[in-house]
């Protein structure tokens, strides 16, 4: 499935097994931002972050990915692939199960925006809100009955790019989430639900 989003010339594709060399070209020899591979939010409670960031998370999500186990968008402009957005199901995700603040709400049906990735030349041009678009539709037609982020809060102050990796919270105020009552601290919790018929 291909969409073009507000910046002229990008076609967002939901990836498929097919596209996995196109993400991996994005990611790079860093593998997106210190080895991470987006597998960040998918390591399991026994396991060191230390032990699988590298080419241990770059050989799990190419198995993934070829299995047809991971949900993500990935932005191109013209054949060049410039954007990831990576959501799966919530309870899917096993750092998230573990997290004070997500233990003990309802799982069922919601998922969860994990990460953006955007290549240096196309940030800060909102291509991760087009990215965010595609993946809404998408969680949509897969029957979520509600989608929670982390975004960061910048109080409009320049962040480096490293911590903005779960997108920022005017984006996604714009494109319908609103703040969870009682989430506060460090994290903020975003959630926007999804009522039958088409109508949020």
């Amino acid at each position: 499935m291909e969409t073009s989003g507000m910046l002229a010339g990008i076609v967002c594709r939901e990836l498929e097994p097919r596209l996995w060399p196109q993400l991996e070209t994005l990611f790079g020899k860093n593998g997106a931002c210190g080895g991470c591979w987006c597998w960040w939010w998918r390591l399991a409670g026994v396991e060191r972050w230390d032990d699988v960031k590298g080419e241990v998370a770059h050989e799990r999500l190419c198995q993934a990915v070829q299995s047809g186990g991971v949900h993500g968008v990935l932005a191109f402009d013209g054949e060049t692939p410039v954007g990831w957005c990576s959501f799966e199901p919530r309870a899917s995700l096993p750092r998230l199960e573990r997290s004070p603040r997500f233990r003990g709400t309802p799982a069922e049906g919601v998922w969860f925006v994990g990460c953006f990735f955007i290549q240096r030349g196309w940030r800060r041009r909102r291509l991760a809100e087009v990215l965010l678009g595609k993946a809404i539709e998408v969680m949509e037609r897969e029957g979520a009955r509600a989608v929670e982020a982390v975004p960061k809060e910048t109080h409009g102050r320049p962040q480096a790019d490293a911590f903005l990796f779960t997108g920022t919270y005017g984006m996604f105020e714009r494109l319908g989430f609103r703040t969870v009552p009682g989430a506060g601290g460090k994290t903020t919790i975003m959630r926007r639900e999804f009522i039958p018929g088409g109508q949020q």
